[in-house]
């Protein structure tokens, strides 16, 4: 087997794997299982995911990441490798030259460890390169030209904010406020106004299935199930779309402040662009339904959903590949 190039969106949710001429290749979730008696890793992605909040005292399932740096430097290279192993097959010859995202507000120590993490898993070369630069290459956007082009990337640990001109990011803001802080504010808002307690599993299916930043027309409605906050009881009820709106306000409001800081910082001339070709979301958390819709409200210009915004840094990652030109003066050292 040849040396490949591959790219990983390592996201604090989901990770997803690019292999050049071949596209995306796999998708799991960042979780891994440890036994505690052993450190020994017990299932990793999806099967790991499941044992999320249900797992006896000698067994942790837990994500590496936290707000998009890492928490755990040996869990995320066990997990880091089995990606590897699983998508190109394991050899200590023919290793891959890696591109991987990291979010633009990382420090140097986390930037440090992040590359050491992936040359440990097994990498030949790797290259880390801010979010939101790749999220805006795969989100089609013209980076190359002089005009403004303004990318907000919503993930799972943080919202990536930047103003991208002729390869190069002119503003940026990175706020550690995403899906995972969506996924809080259900919680506590059913905590709060329904004396009922859910697990981290249900709020995302929550959030997933009738979640909304503003409420609808026809509001979508699901049963829940958790435990009562009183009594301690399971407790089941049924809450509609319109119920939780306010559960996501919080955080919102914090996105919406790193987006008006960009723009603050913004020159007069790449804003004026920006205004005229709007501001384009991705990732998997700016999905939420009517997100876009509220954006635009509150900043006053246009926002855009990217198609398949969940797979923007992936794919970004994948272009990124075949043209390590732009990434020339992008690239973290």
């Amino acid at each position: 087997m040849l040396a490949k190039k591959i790219g990983i969106d390592f996201g604090t949710a989901n990770s997803i794997i690019y292999i050049e001429d071949r596209g995306v290749v796999l998708n799991e979730p960042t979780v891994v299982a440890v036994s505690l008696n052993n450190n020994k890793i017990l299932a990793v992605g999806k099967e790991a995911k499941e044992m999320l909040g249900k797992t006896p005292s000698g067994i942790i399932a837990r994500r590496p990441l936290k707000n998009g740096v890492i928490a755990s430097y040996k869990v995320t290279e066990v997990l880091l490798r089995y990606f590897l192993s699983k998508t190109l097959g394991y050899s200590k010859i023919f290793r891959p030259e890696v591109v991987i995202s990291i979010p633009a507000g990382a420090t140097s120590v986390e930037k440090r460890a992040v590359y050491e993490a992936i040359m440990s898993a097994g990498a030949k070369k790797a290259y880390l390169v801010p979010e939101p630069f790749l999220a805006a290459i795969g989100a089609g956007l013209p980076i190359n030209t002089s005009a403004g082009n303004m990318i907000v990337n919503i993930g799972g640990g943080t919202t990536e904010i930047a103003v991208i001109s002729l390869n190069g990011i002119v503003a940026w803001n990175s706020e550690r406020v995403a899906g995972d802080a969506f996924n809080d504010g259900i919680i506590t808002f059913l905590r709060r106004k329904n004396s009922i307690t859910i697990g981290e599993q249900m709020a995302e299916e929550v959030k997933i299935q009738i979640g909304s930043a503003m409420p609808l027309d026809e509001p979508l409605s699901m049963e829940i199930k958790g435990r009562d906050a009183t009594t301690g009881m399971p407790k089941t009820m049924l809450v509609t779309t319109n119920d939780l709106v306010d559960a996501f306000k919080p955080p919102i409001t914090l996105i919406i402040q790193a987006i008006k800081t960009v723009l603050e910082k913004t020159p007069p001339e790449l804003a004026s662009d920006i205004i005229d070709r709007g501001i384009v979301l991705s990732g998997g958390s700016s999905m939420l339904r009517s997100l876009d819709i509220l954006l635009t409200k509150a900043i006053g210009v246009p926002f855009h959903l990217a198609d398949e915004p969940i797979f923007c840094v992936a794919k970004g990652t994948g272009i990124a590949l075949k043209h390590f030109d732009i990434l020339e003066n992008i690239v973290v050292k």
